[in-house]
């Protein structure tokens, strides 16, 4: 990964206290795990800045590497690797998601 797209990762990372790299974006998700991640936040009430993977691909592929990941959608609170939507969903299940979200 280039310093740029890494710079770029942390930055985001940053400026948002949660961040969901995604295929889409939360209003249209371009695939399952995508849209089960955004419902999964809409649920929990987060607020979230999402990325959309498919408009970069030097993020689709710096994001694998950064949270040495391979899949997406990934799930960051407070610059911390959640997880996908597998795990999010596991945590949104024990009720451990929602007491990791800042501000509720």
């Amino acid at each position: 990964m280039t310093d740029p797209v890494k710079n770029k990762i942390e930055s985001l990372l940053s400026e948002n206290s949660i961040v969901l790299f995604m295929k889409g974006d939360a209003e249209f998700p371009q695939c399952g795990f995508s849209a089960r991640a955004v419902s999964i936040l809409n649920e929990v009430g987060a607020r979230y800045k999402t990325v959309n993977v498919l408009e970069d691909q030097e993020i689709r592929e710096g994001i694998k590497e950064y949270g040495n990941w391979p899949t997406i959608p990934q799930l960051y609170i407070n610059k911390e690797l959640i997880g996908g939507s597998d795990i999010m969903l596991d945590m949104y299940n024990s009720g451990e998601l929602k007491q990791m979200i800042p501000g509720l």
